[in-house]
């Protein structure tokens, strides 16, 4: 057993060529199930191995399984706990332990050794351990046989404590056999306490325990159940024997609730299954910490923690969608963690905000981050639709659309350090993500500002801005890359970049033509994704979902679905499941949670095309694909109201959009292609 305060490597998924998506073949190892599950049955293609994350407030488990070639199972559980800090404070300083196989209580059957990774001995003079099939839906459950024609049944369970820093694997063996069967589970209590000088907030201990041990006898038919328990305390009176079918009901009906939210229904499984996972991983990873809720992306490395991309920019406006209410806490929260940090001399606010809202991190220089806060701030504040959250989030708007008006250089466009990238690629002192960004959030707050009250002169200066940087973006980054009217990314740019997608996600559609046929041209789609720069092995997903949001958006229905529907099957079914992933080969493609809040997006503004225009009214320009009758999100909460939207085929070249609220049901008949606005 090992403390990290580090992530490790477990995995290596790399990229092979670069291809177009109707080209790379889809080898799926998952498929879906009719309970919303995935499922991979064993049967063959082995080795294989693969981690996944599963998160509540208080910790994270991040499980690493590998099946080997003879079917048995080798697991490797990390144990993350947000909330206990270590010291030095920095953004990874909280506390980690990695369990392995070896480490867990014994057990024993009819009296043989069986111990989970030991196989040294087998019972009944049958085989030792064989992984059947695995399921995930925000639990992970493992099907075993074990002895001879798999005479006991062994199914495990792992998810995280929904309230409590804890994690449970449990453990069902079920007897098949036709003779009674003895299985003892060893007691097991082992606590490892951390040096009281390296602990923050009080002296932090890891128990790993066991509960139901000891010897059972199983009659043929009948089940028993054990688990191992993961905790962290900071006092031993902290230390808590769980009800595990409480627990495992809480994780269950968690997940439940996040998926009864914004629910999409098209004739497409792969893509409403996938819509319905990402929902999980964007909105579970929300820690409750000593300042409230606070979304992270988890990996390993951040937790407790917000970022402006990731949460300002990427999941916020999302939750306005979702309406879950531990989401909005966690979005309110860290817009009002950036305000703190608002000031008369126009100094950058942090990038970062870490260790329960103790420190900040700033290392990368400015980001672009005020153009991410602005952007995410004025659209969560107008899907949200709660005027007063409006009031409350206006002053860290309007501090950041002065501080971006600030740096306009000499071409018009917003200064930068660097992008959101940090420097692992060039952005030039200026680059394009920003300044689209910076427009957008003009854009939300001249809505806002009205709504609110605001004075008039005020709105009309930020209407001039807008077309003032409209046009700019235009002049300055406009440009011939590589053959494609598109954009480049900075001054001096001569090779496409992914990020070259942000100007179709907020509106901009002055190059789209060249812009989508560069970006799913070889030069940039690889088999997972976009890559970061043309010719390059990097890709981030971010920039793959920006992407696919904007080439609908564009209205590239038919080329966007095609790329969508592969990247979806690959990222749900294939080898590395079941959730958009951080980056390659940077991270090993963590499954960063607000990625999955990007995918989402992909949905509601790209593919329905909904834009927040006041508190209770949006825009939509659908996209409804050919092949596709129709496409629906229902429990839609946001705009302060719960409803459904359907987009219908109607006559030729028409389409029907159907609001339904309650009993009321409002019909609106457009051209395809158009943008109606609805007000609620």
């Amino acid at each position: 057993m090992k403390t990290f305060l580090f992530f490790t490597h477990f995995i290596t998924i790399g990229i092979s060529c670069f291809a177009q998506a109707d080209n790379l073949p889809v080898h799926d190892r998952w498929t879906i199930q009719p309970d919303g599950s995935i499922d991979w049955k064993i049967n063959g293609a082995l080795p294989h191995e693969d981690h996944i994350e599963m998160s509540g407030e208080k910790i994270s488990l991040w499980m690493q399984y590998k099946v080997e070639e003879d079917a048995r199972p080798v697991l490797n559980r990390t144990l993350v706990f947000p909330t206990f800090r270590l010291v030095p404070v920095t953004t990874i300083a909280h506390m980690m332990y990695d369990v392995k196989d070896e480490e867990l209580p014994r057990i024993i059957i009819d009296d043989n050794l069986y111990k989970s990774g030991v196989y040294n001995a087998s019972w009944q003079n049958g085989t030792a351990e064989k992984v059947i099939h695995i399921a995930q839906k925000g639990i992970m459950e493992i099907f075993s046989e074990l002895g001879k024609e798999g005479a006991l049944k062994l199914h495990r369970s792992f998810f995280p404590s929904v309230k409590k820093p804890m994690a449970i694997e449990k453990l069902v063996f079920t007897n098949a056999g036709k003779q009674p069967v003895k299985i003892e589970m060893e007691y097991l209590k082992r606590e490892s306490t951390i040096a009281v000088e390296n602990s923050s907030g009080g002296r932090h201990s890891f128990v790993i325990s066991t509960v139901n041990d000891g010897l059972k006898s199983i009659s043929p038919g009948d089940s028993v159940m054990f688990a191992v328990i993961y905790q962290a305390i900071n006092h031993e009176d902290n230390f808590a024997v769980p009800d595990i079918e409480k627990e495992e009901t809480a994780r269950r009906n968690r997940v439940f609730e996040i998926q009864s939210h914004l629910q999409l229904e098209t004739p497409d499984p792969v893509l409403n299954t996938m819509f319905a996972f990402a929902k999980i991983r964007a909105t579970e990873s929300i820690y409750a910490t000593k300042s409230g809720y606070m979304h992270g992306p988890g990996g390993l490395r951040y937790y407790a923690a917000i970022w402006a991309n990731d949460q300002a920019e990427y999941v916020n406006p999302f939750f306005a969608f979702l309406g879950d209410d531990v989401a909005i806490k966690s979005a309110m929260n860290a817009f009002r963690m950036f305000a703190r940090y608002m000031n008369p001399e126009f100094k950058p606010i942090p990038s970062s905000i870490i260790a329960e809202g103790d420190a900040t991190w700033n290392g990368a220089g400015d980001r672009g981050d005020m153009a991410m806060i602005a952007y995410g701030a004025g659209r969560f504040a107008l899907a949200y639709g709660n005027k007063d959250s409006a009031k409350a989030l206006w002053p860290l708007i309007d501090w950041c659309l002065e501080y971006l008006n600030r740096k306009i250089n000499a071409n018009g466009v917003v200064w930068s350090d660097k992008d959101e990238l940090e420097g692992r690629f060039p952005s030039g002192n200026a680059n394009l993500n920003t300044s689209c960004l910076y427009y957008d959030a003009l854009r939300s707050a001249m809505m806002l500002g009205k709504l609110l009250g605001e004075p008039r002169k005020k709105m009309k200066l930020y209407e001039k801005r807008e077309k003032d940087i409209r046009v700019n973006i235009g002049k300055f980054f406009g440009a011939t890359v590589e053959g494609f009217d598109t954009y480049r990314y900075y001054e001096g740019n001569d090779t496409l970049r992914a990020w070259i997608a942000t100007p179709l996600t907020v509106d901009i559609f002055d190059r789209k033509k060249g812009t989508v046929s560069a970006l799913f041209s070889p030069r940039l789609w690889t088999e997972d994704g976009l890559a970061s720069l043309a010719g390059n092995k990097t890709f981030w997903d971010r920039s793959t979902l920006y992407g696919l949001r904007g080439a609908f958006a564009a209205g590239a229905t038919e080329k966007a679905l095609t790329y969508l529907k592969y990247y979806s099957q690959r990222r749900l079914l294939g080898e590395h499941v079941p959730y958009a992933v951080e980056a390659y080969p940077e991270g090993n493609q963590r499954h960063l949670s607000a990625e999955s809040g990007l995918y989402c997006r992909i949905f509601t503004e790209g593919l329905f095309g909904m834009r927040p225009t006041g508190f209770t009214s949006f825009t939509i320009s659908p996209r409804l694909p050919e092949g596709w009758n129709n496409m629906t999100i229902r429990n839609i909460q946001a705009f302060r109201n719960n409803f459904d939207l359907r987009i219908q085929k109607g006559g030729t070249g028409k389409l029907v959009i159907t609001v339904t609220r309650g009993l009321s049901t409002k019909k609106y008949d457009i051209n395809e292609g158009a943008t109606q606005q609805i007000i609620l």
